[in-house]
């Protein structure tokens, strides 16, 4: 497939890259660069063909490996792999990048309920360290003198806000939110249709269908018209027999013919598979199997207002959380607003009734200035009064790009 690489993305990675390569004088240039955006918007994958075009060689971490159940693990496999590219880099004579996939997920703090670990500190310290002193990265148990060839890093997530504030800052992280336009959509989507006859007339209209989707979402598509290929084999062999004539088989594979690709299947499909997203969003069953776990704490003893606005130290790592108010909103919707408003995102309530909700129709509440957690809590709660009947959601809205990041809903009729 001709993948399609968004200019904004390679100059931000090429830039980063050659940038650290070079010897500038009086020049502080970070090592990190963070590329932070929505789940499923290719982030990795960009990477990958901005490696492949500049002819990098990569050495990958995953967030997944920056947790283990023997302290100092993780932070000795990073210095490890920053190590051994730096090795790379001496002996092949290219350029090489360490590259972190999802930091967030394995060092990131989400909320109160998120556990604290050494080796989440140690991951942001050593990070910080190597940030600094790119030249001089040693293993534990030993040192050598020999200065290091300097290695920039990339590092992927979805919420960098969740890292340790002093690992993010600007002298050790360059930051890049990734967010394609319609124009890098029309372009990603077109390279991944691009064996499948639809004319660039045709790929527009498509992603101006489902134009609010991530990326992975088209991908996904793709993948799915394949499916009534597969259910039609899997029946003419007999299910029972499948597994021999796929995983054990002397005819070999199986082939298919090229699945029917025409703009009216596509939207179908496509909009069969955002019904299955919203059932996925409305059904939320986890608060109707919690719900005797939310009564049974918000029955506990809880702190007065007062108290409940306090910062309280949990241990010197930089976080501090509050205790929840007496009020009737669930522990969830409580945390949610507390890091909304941490992150100096606005507070927005939105209603609609039964009929509406099939139609997205929400209305806006009423919501005054709100300077803190007791005000957003009390306005809340007032909504959820006023509109017992409807559906009620939460939304926070990022002031200064104006855009929503979170929309929840806490309230449904009858429930």
């Amino acid at each position: 497939m001709s993948y399609y690489i968004s200019p904004r993305f390679l100059d931000k990675v090429a830039v980063h890259i050659t940038k650290n390569f070079l010897d500038l004088p009086g020049l502080r240039v970070p090592l990190i660069l963070g590329i932070h955006g929505r789940k499923g918007e290719g982030k990795s994958f960009q990477c990958e063909l901005v490696f492949e075009r500049m002819g990098v060689e990569v050495t990958h971490i995953s967030g997944g490996e920056l947790e283990s159940p023997d302290a100092g693990d993780p932070a000795r496999l990073i210095r490890l792999r920053y190590r051994e590219t730096a090795e790379l880099i001496k002996v092949r004579g290219k350029m090489c990048v360490l590259m972190i996939n999802d930091l967030d997920a394995g060092a990131g703090r989400f909320d109160e309920g998120t556990q604290y670990t050494v080796n989440t500190q140690l991951v942001n310290a050593t990070l910080m360290n190597i940030a600094d002193n790119p030249t001089d990265v040693q293993l534990p148990g030993s040192y050598d003198a020999t200065p290091l060839h300097r290695v920039p890093i990339i590092v992927t997530g979805n919420d960098f806000s969740t890292l340790y504030a002093p690992l993010i800052r600007d002298g050790r992280m360059e930051k890049f939110y990734w967010e394609p336009d319609r124009d890098d959509k029309i372009g990603i989507v077109g390279g991944i249709f691009s064996e499948d006859g639809l004319s660039q007339r045709e790929i527009e209209q498509l992603v101006d269908t489902f134009l609010n989707q991530s990326i992975d979402f088209f991908s996904a598509l793709r993948s799915r018209i394949y499916d009534e290929q597969i259910r039609d084999f899997i029946y003419d062999v007999g299910v029972e027999r499948v597994s021999m004539r796929v995983v054990n088989s002397l005819e070999g594979p199986p082939q298919f013919r090229k699945p029917n690709f025409n703009l009216s299947h596509l939207i179908e499909m496509g909009n069969f598979m955002v019904r299955e997203q919203q059932r996925v969003l409305t059904s939320q069953l986890v608060t109707e199997y919690n719900r005797g776990l939310y009564s049974r704490n918000l029955s506990q003893p809880t702190a007065t207002p007062t108290q409940a606005n306090q910062p309280v130290n949990n241990g010197g790592n930089g976080y501090q959380k509050s205790q929840p108010s007496n009020t009737h909103l669930t522990l969830e919707t409580q945390a949610q607003i507390r890091e909304l408003l941490a992150q100096g995102y606005k507070i927005g309530i939105e209603h609609v009734d039964e009929r509406r909700f099939r139609t997205g129709s929400w209305q806006s509440c009423a919501v005054g200035q709100i300077n803190g957690e007791s005000d957003a809590i009390s306005t809340l709660e007032s909504c959820l009064a006023e509109y017992s009947g409807e559906y009620v959601r939460l939304v926070g809205v990022d002031p200064k790009n104006k855009r929503r990041v979170m929309e929840t809903i806490i309230q449904r009729p009858n429930s």
